[in-house]
């Protein structure tokens, strides 16, 4: 059972859609277009329900099978959204909106599932239902949460759900996968530290704020390196450094820094959050300052399924020859939000030797299609098999 080759006729028709897209990129759960491209596609293939709105502006597509003994349905999602990146490709296709690009391949991952969609809407060579998810905003705005929280899975009786993301470096149309914790959870952070400014010529005279900062940016490391048992795995970022102050000869009052925590493990993840906040209050106090951590739960940890990872294993060994073990992803995933409603797992496809995601010189690899296609049918048609 290789790549179909319907889908290697579809080839051309779906690069034609996977370009579209990419040329209008849209962000978050301003997906107004795209989510209209694809309740129109999904209208012409014949699917038996069509939803939009959930989620804000998702669209689910219902596909019953030829026949329903076994009352089964499964969902398939792929992620529409954008990133706030100006494109750097050059390719004919390339953004038409400034500031915008399709840097993850969510664009790709849109047309495979439409792809499939067409062709289970040809054949329905299955038993059961299929409902095919299209997701705004994952790129940081939680679309998975907001679909589930509209009742994505019980108004559609949805009991097992597959997703699927494009893997730069990997070869193209090859697959990998792994059991249990997959994508890290994805926390944020702001801690906030007042001295007491003043000039820069006489430090006696204040509180230096940037200097109660700086120790406590590397006293944040100490969690990870001394504090956190090593066979735990654990992030502790800080990426902003603000000062209130822009000038040179200004000790600033205030510092605000801001990063990220990503984690493996929920006890992991709540003995972080106290740890940062102990040590940002109590370096300040030593040195005369106060600071204040605020802590805000992002993505939670995706954890794929035992029995639907070895069946997507499975699948994927068939279409493509083999299903390497994918290493653990400190990034995040909002398809983890899915994954803690239903049963279902998450899988790689490789995209060849292109810039990394979220890069200005990313593209999706349009000879994944077929691959990508393939797998998302096969997991129906294996699944549920025609009576």
């Amino acid at each position: 059972m290789p790549v179909k080759n319907r889908f290697a006729e579809l080839l051309p028709e779906i690069t034609a859609w996977r370009r579209d897209l990419h040329e209008h990129p849209e962000i978050l759960f301003e997906t107004h277009r795209t989510a209209g491209v694809v309740a129109e596609k999904l209208k012409e293939f014949g699917c038996d329900e069509i939803v939009t709105g959930i989620g804000r502006t998702g669209v689910v597509g219902l596909i019953k099978g030829k026949s329903d003994n076994s009352g089964k349905v499964i969902g398939l999602r792929a992620d529409m959204d954008a990133l706030p990146i100006h494109e750097a490709t050059g390719v004919d296709y390339a953004s038409k909106t400034p500031g915008a690009m399709h840097a993850c391949g969510h664009d790709g991952h849109t047309a495979m599932l439409l792809g499939a969609a067409r062709y289970l809407a040809e054949t329905r060579n299955f038993d059961g239902t299929v409902a095919v998810i299209f997701q705004p905003a994952e790129e940081g705005g939680g679309g998975g949460k907001e679909m589930c929280e509209d009742g994505l899975m019980d108004r559609f009786g949805i009991q097992e759900v597959y997703g699927m993301h494009n893997w730069p470096g990997k070869p193209v149309g090859q697959f990998s996968i792994r059991p249990g914790a997959f994508f890290a959870a994805a926390d944020q952070f702001e801690i906030e530290i007042h001295g007491k400014g003043g000039h820069a010529a006489k430090p006696h005279d204040t509180i230096d704020s940037t200097v109660v900062a700086s120790h406590i940016v590397l006293a944040l490391q100490t969690i990870a390196s001394r504090l956190t048992d090593p066979t735990h795995h654990l992030v502790v970022s800080v990426t902003s450094f603000e000062t209130s102050s822009t000038t040179y000869n200004v000790i600033p009052q205030n510092v605000t820094l801001k990063g990220t925590v990503r984690t493996m493990n929920p006890d992991v993840q709540d003995e972080t959050e106290a740890q940062m906040a102990k040590i940002a209050e109590g370096v300040a106090m030593s040195m005369g300052a106060t600071a204040k951590l605020t802590y805000n739960r992002g993505y939670p940890v995706m954890v794929n399924s035992e029995e639907q990872t070895e069946f997507a294993a499975e699948v994927a060994k068939a279409v493509s020859g083999g299903c390497e073990e994918a290493p653990l992803v400190m990034g995040a995933e909002d398809f983890s939000f899915m994954l803690n409603e239903r049963p279902g797992a998450y899988i790689l496809v490789g995209n060849g030797d292109t810039a990394m995601v979220h890069h200005p010189e990313y593209d999706f690899n349009d000879e994944a299609i077929p691959a990508g296609c393939s797998w998302w049918a096969e997991i129906v048609e294996q699944r549920m098999p025609a009576a």
